[in-house]
């Protein structure tokens, strides 16, 4: 019995050795093709940290390496604690999800009276975005000086569309959920998230702050620049200043380790900060447009992939950090790096297959993406054509296809991002969003007759598509 049990033990520890080179291998190929200097991840696997791991260097100026107690920003990342703290105040029924905000806010327009806590949980509000108000250059309070003062102006802006119509990520969404939290408590919000969060999971290294404050252990920001000292040549590598004025700071203000972040999520799985199952579904759950379709956002998570297996929710922030939660698999992985715009939210999902190859495939993009990398992104309609022949589950959705090959051709890969654009366009040829994005890299690559023909058809299917017509007036413009 004693041997049947130490062997047990044996090819457990083996299993788990495996499972960590893996995660090993493709965090290391990640750092290298995304250039990212310094990366922490950590893995929750039924109610507990089974890896933290830290590569890399958090300081390049200093050459600091990152420790399990470096801190990052962890960008809109914090909207997932803005969500658990109205959650809160959903069970204590100070908050009715589906109230309009004029219940709990004065002085606001009347076009914004009917607006619900809900749509602003979900971005589907349609208010002006109070970073236009900002300094677009620091994201401090720039020209307007004080809060009210930026208060008073972004109430004389219209709404971007009729709200519950159109999804719109947008912060001033969270910095009203702010003072509602605020109004309803009788105390700051970071006060309200200190008690009611931080110091429940006894998150040490979890703070608010930007490239102001001192943060014991805090890795500066970094990114490739494309631009420097007024020109345009090869992406350099440059230090990113970033200040969120704490009134904002709902909406992106918190730092936090992997580790932390892990603890926090054990803590709402466990019931500590939620007392309830359905109040963790209820914010988990996609909200709803007014036709009834569900958005791609839950109550503060911004990754919902409500699959048939392996159904995951998440969010990511700044494209430099990403958590990922898969409830019926009881796992969860965190992934905070140092490196602006480097996307970790492209394979986090390969690394908890690592954990359950099934995620691999459960998720249309992973397996994509997986496959394209060996295959080549060229063949990408030949390889989906072919997989939904023998696997009519496998149906790639159009949002995340799109937003993937922004994020490439945000990273220089205009090759492989002009064909998945091309691919969106294949599966979803009565879109006229996916020939407007098509467009947009066919005249960034120099194709501009075929790009004219593309934001023709957008419009067409969108007669109402005013980007695709201004765009179109500037190259006949130009032709003339």
């Amino acid at each position: 019995m004693r041997i049947y049990f130490l062997l047990l033990f044996v090819s457990a520890q083996f299993f788990a050795q495996q499972i960590k080179t893996n995660v090993d291998e493709i965090i290391q190929r990640e750092m290298k093709e995304r250039k990212i200097p310094g990366l922490q991840i950590a893995v929750v696997k039924n109610g507990k940290i089974v890896l933290s791991q830290s590569y890399g260097m958090a300081n390049l100026q200093n050459n600091i390496p990152v420790t399990n107690t470096t801190v990052f920003p962890i960008n809109s990342n914090t909207k997932v604690f803005t969500g658990v703290a109205v959650m809160q105040l959903v069970e204590q029924n100070k908050i009715k999800l589906n109230d309009p905000i004029s219940k709990y806010l004065n002085d606001l327009p009347n076009e914004w009276q009917k607006i619900t806590v809900d749509q602003l949980l979900t971005h589907i509000s349609g208010l002006p975005d109070i970073l236009q108000l900002l300094d677009p250059m620091t994201g401090n309070i720039g020209p307007l000086k004080t809060e009210s003062a930026i208060w008073e102006k972004l109430k004389t802006l219209p709404l971007e569309f009729k709200t519950g119509e159109q999804f719109s990520y947008n912060q001033t969404n969270y910095y009203l959920l702010g003072k509602i939290i605020e109004k309803l408590t009788k105390e700051p919000f970071a006060k309200n998230f200190e008690e009611n969060q931080l110091k429940i999971v006894h998150l040490k290294n979890t703070v608010f702050g930007d490239s102001r404050d001192i943060i014991q252990n805090y890795a500066p920001s970094y990114r490739y620049n494309s631009y420097y000292d007024g020109k345009q040549g090869e992406a350099k590598l440059t230090n990113t200043y970033t200040e969120f004025p704490d009134f904002v700071r709902t909406g992106s203000g918190l730092n936090s380790t992997a580790e932390d972040m892990a603890n926090w999520l054990i803590a709402l799985q466990a019931g500590r900060l939620l007392k309830n199952q359905a109040t963790l579904d209820m914010m988990w759950t996609p909200g709803h447009f007014n036709n009834g379709t569900a958005t791609n956002w839950a109550r503060g998570w911004g990754i919902t992939k409500p699959r048939k297996k392996h159904s995951a929710v998440g969010m990511s922030g700044g494209n430099r950090s990403v958590i990922m939660v898969y409830p019926d698999d009881n796992l969860a992985i965190i992934v905070l790096t140092n490196l602006a715009g480097c996307s970790p939210e492209d394979f986090v999902e390969e690394i908890a297959g690592c954990y359950n190859q099934d995620i691999v495939k459960a998720d249309p993009l992973t397996y994509l993406r997986k496959n394209l990398r060996e295959k080549g992104f060229s063949n990408a309609i030949d390889f989906v054509e072919k997989e939904q022949k023998t696997n009519p589950s496998f149906n790639p959705n159009e949002s995340e296809l799109n937003d993937w090959a922004y994020r490439m051709m945000a990273n220089k890969k205009e090759k492989e991002a002009l064909e998945i654009f091309k691919l969106n366009v294949y599966l979803f040829p009565n879109s006229w969003n996916v020939y407007d994005s098509y467009g947009e890299i066919l005249l960034k690559i120099g194709d501009k007759n075929k790009a004219i023909e593309m934001y023709k058809k957008s419009i067409e299917l969108n007669p109402e598509n005013e980007n695709g017509k201004k765009i179109l007036e500037k190259l006949s413009s130009l032709s003339n």
